[in-house]
């Protein structure tokens, strides 16, 4: 009860007592979506998904992913995430075209479906690594994009979630995991410092995003339409993103290419289609305050369903108006604002500007007089210096780590 009052008495004072915005779907405990009223067909074979108005058996799912790695063997592989609670694979399609070795390529990352019932994304994120893969060499535009990025696509986040009943069917699909948590609301806090036990599938996430070097990424959910940016935990008075005019941009190019396509979408909560996540809705635990705060990547939250199991057969008209917009979105990885400085994953507070860039680089945070190393991805020191700001014109574009006596950071030399 006391979540709802705080609803109202949030909106009266920022948006007049009139005003009214659709309650976040994954704020309250939900109420399971009544499924008479869709058509709910599952795909058996990989071929049943030829016109993608199916959602795949869990075992379809398997197929289609080995068979875009036997089939286009040089452009990706499968990572294993992880496993889910019941031992189901937590997988992502990484696409990475082989290209001049000295290149630096920023990382870009997808995940759907970390709710087991919100699958329009689930099939978004299938159709949208059929689209890349097949698309390579012959559509300039897709084929630069994946020449320029590394891209990671996970489809399923909690396959235990979505085929609860059985590996056969998405009827039934639950929201939280087979032991009953809602993942999306366990990571860590990194506000306030919790030992909370962490969930086996986020865990495995945790440890995916530590091994790479994400930039961007989205996780997608269903329920609204909406680009839920950070912070979640705070409203954007109390405590406004480093990079939110950034967001504001990249959202609203989102949501207008969308509305080229499908003009009455993305209007089910604000006009914009855009919000900052605690200004609907102040939750902790959740995945994009953990991704932002902890590692060098932004994440932002795409809801993009206003029925978080849509009928099988209005799959293809989500994908007309959305595709436009999935790929511009790994291009925006390439636009990242300079002003944001890569956070330390293991000690310090160092901020480094512009991040990446080309020729000077400037840290903060440190004390006066303190000793600067850059090291090369291969150990080697490049670099020493006791300027906090510094030139690296001469050194070729890359990954750098750099260390000082209060912590260390990645730069990256594009």
């Amino acid at each position: 009860m006391r979540r709802y009052l705080f609803i109202l008495l949030f909106l009266s004072a920022t948006f007049g007592a009139t005003a009214q915005l659709k309650p976040r779907p994954d704020a309250f405990p939900p109420k399971p979506e009544t499924l008479d009223s869709k058509a709910i067909t599952m795909a058996t074979t990989v071929e049943e998904m030829a016109d993608w108005d199916r959602y795949p058996t869990y075992d379809t799912y398997l197929e289609m992913m080995r068979r875009w790695v036997a089939t286009y063997p040089t452009l990706c592989h499968v990572d294993t995430i992880g496993t889910s609670v019941q031992g189901r694979l937590i997988l992502s399609m990484y696409i990475e075209p082989p290209t001049d070795a000295d290149l630096y390529r920023p990382e870009f990352f997808y995940s759907s479906t970390i709710h087991g019932d919100e699958v329009t994304g689930y099939v978004m994120m299938l159709r949208l690594i059929d689209t890349l893969l097949t698309s390579y060499g012959t559509n300039v535009e897709l084929t630069s994009l994946m020449d320029r990025t590394r891209i990671s696509i996970n489809p399923l986040a909690n396959p235990d979630g979505t085929y609860w009943r059985s590996n056969s069917t998405i009827q039934g699909a639950q929201r939280y995991n087979a032991n009953g948590i809602d993942l999306n609301r366990n990571f860590p806090n990194p506000f306030v410092p919790t030992k909370s036990t962490i969930p086996q599938e986020n865990q495995a996430m945790m440890d995916y995003f530590a091994a790479h070097q994400f930039r961007l990424s989205a996780n997608l959910h269903g329920g609204s339409e909406v680009m839920n940016y950070p912070w979640d935990s705070f409203t954007s008075n109390q405590n406004p993103h480093p990079a939110a005019d950034w967001w504001r941009e990249v959202c609203q190019r989102f949501v207008d290419t969308a509305r080229t396509y499908g003009s009455n979408h993305f209007n089910d909560v604000t006009s914009s289609g855009y919000i900052a996540g605690g200004d609907w809705y102040i939750i902790t635990g959740g995945r994009q305050d953990y991704v932002n705060y902890t590692y060098n990547c932004l994440e932002l939250t795409m809801e993009i369903s206003t029925r978080k199991t849509l009928s099988s057969d209005r799959l293809p008209e989500y994908w007309h108006f959305l595709a436009p917009s999935f790929i511009h979105y790994i291009g925006e990885i390439h636009s990242l604002p300079d002003n944001v400085g890569l956070r330390s994953t293991e000690t310090g507070n160092i901020a480094i500007y512009p991040n990446p860039t080309t020729d000077q680089v400037t840290v903060t945070g440190l004390p006066e007089g303190s000793l600067i190393e850059l090291y090369n991805a291969y150990g080697h020191l490049v670099i020493s210096s006791f300027n906090s700001q510094f030139s690296i014109l001469n050194l070729k574009p890359g990954l750098y780590l750099l260390r000082t006596t209060v912590g260390t950071a990645k730069v990256i030399k594009r």
